[in-house]
């Protein structure tokens, strides 16, 4: 019933710009922003290694494809990680603030 969606994007700007709109549009109780994390990927035959700004993003299930779709709109990679972690337990008083804070479909 609830995830946690992880975003890497490439600065803090971003982060903040997509972290507001979908905290704003109600895709989400909460993100928090994670700073200078190192990425090493392979892209286009190519080993990478960035500094990127990751997103942890609080939420439910049933908003997920929102979510994508409106990280997807205002994040600036041609491939945006997305991905996307079922909740196997937590606080019933934190779920609760989520669901009481979150749209409802």
């Amino acid at each position: 019933m609830f995830q946690v969606v992880l975003c890497n994007c490439p600065d803090e700007d971003v982060a903040f710009r997509i972290s507001e709109i979908i905290v704003k549009e109600k895709l989400a109780a909460c993100v928090n922003i994670l700073p200078k994390i190192t990425s090493i990927y392979s892209w286009q035959g190519t080993i990478k290694r960035d500094s990127e700004v990751m997103l942890m993003i609080k939420t439910k299930q049933s908003l997920y494809t929102e979510l994508e779709q409106c990280i997807k709109k205002y994040h600036p990679y041609d491939v945006a990680e997305v991905i996307a972690l079922d909740i196997q337990q937590g606080s019933a008083q934190y779920l609760d603030w989520i669901t009481n804070t979150v749209k409802e479909l």
